[in-house]
């Protein structure tokens, strides 16, 4: 059985033990074809972050997901939180923003 390259990201993001981990496939709103695995969002809130600054942090998930991102994934939207962050947000996940790549094909 072949895995998912969104289980691979699963799995490899969570052994960062984080609070709220979300990886969402949105190669479906982009020029793919149909059941490809190109373009993800991750919303993640992990205390590894507390004390990084955001460019920190998404060097810290670009680095666990080198292989990913030399290979499948084309696109990876990035929304890293702290516990604190999150709770100032009121727990709003943020909308990716829409393609600029071409017209979605069926």
């Amino acid at each position: 059985m072949t895995t998912s390259v969104q289980e691979v990201l699963e799995t490899k993001l969570a052994a960062c033990d984080p609070t709220h981990l979300e990886v969402v496939n949105e190669s479906g709103k982009h020029n793919v074809p149909k059941g490809s695995e190109t373009h993800f969002k991750v919303v993640m809130i992990c205390d590894k972050f507390e004390g990084l600054r955001l460019i920190q942090r998404h060097r810290m998930i670009n680095e666990i997901l080198q292989e990913e991102l030399a290979g499948p994934i084309h696109a990876l939207s990035l929304h890293l939180y702290t516990n604190q962050d999150w709770e100032k947000r009121f727990g709003s996940i943020p909308e990716s923003p829409p393609c600029r790549g071409g017209e979605k094909t069926t």
